[in-house]
């Protein structure tokens, strides 16, 4: 019975040193990830920035040259490039289990695809239009409306006037609500 008793103690001093070493793994697993952080920048060197782990900004910065660009441009410039550092967590994340707790774990796997699943790879970059294609869109500031083309032939008929309902259903007698 002794040996039991010894074997039991023996087993789940084994079985705690185990969750112990597990618990100090994921640990400096999650101590890693915490302290990196990604930096992207641009195709156009206008937009350089950098992400946390957790894909949350922590810093932007827009060169001067950037006033050239058009506000809608500049915006989607920052959002690709935001996506692109984004996209880079999952590698930094399977990077850092393969470091401390091994990339055959089953909860590192989890996290691993969850990861993929939040910060998936950019959509494909459009090409840039080609030579001497303007595409515009909206009101223009410094161009006037232009006229509007000359009527031949008599003139229209006006619309017809619009008819009040007389069977409203509406409780105020034909009066007015505010007064």
């Amino acid at each position: 019975m002794p040996d039991d008793i010894a074997g039991s103690e023996r087993m789940l001093s084994q079985w705690q040193s185990s969750v112990q070493e597990r618990a100090n793994r994921y640990q400096a697993m999650a101590t890693r990830v915490q302290g990196m952080s990604i930096t992207e920048t641009s195709a156009d060197r206008l937009v350089q920035l950098t992400i946390g782990s957790n894909g949350i900004l922590t810093n932007l910065t827009i060169a001067e040259g950037a006033r050239e660009k058009r506000m809608a441009e500049l915006s989607q410039e920052i959002m690709r490039t935001l996506q692109r550092a984004q996209s880079k967590i999952p590698e930094l994340l399977q990077q850092a289990m393969a470091e401390t707790i091994g990339t055959q774990d089953e909860t590192a796997n989890v996290l691993f695809d969850e990861a993929k699943k939040n910060f998936p790879a950019p959509p494909p970059e459009e090409p840039p239009p080609a030579y001497g294609t303007e595409l515009r869109f909206g009101v223009e500031d410094d161009a006037p409306p232009p006229p509007p083309p000359p009527r031949t032939g008599p003139p229209a008929p006006p619309p017809p006037p619009r008819r009040r309902r007389d069977d409203d259903d509406d409780d105020f007698g034909g009066e007015s609500v505010l007064t």
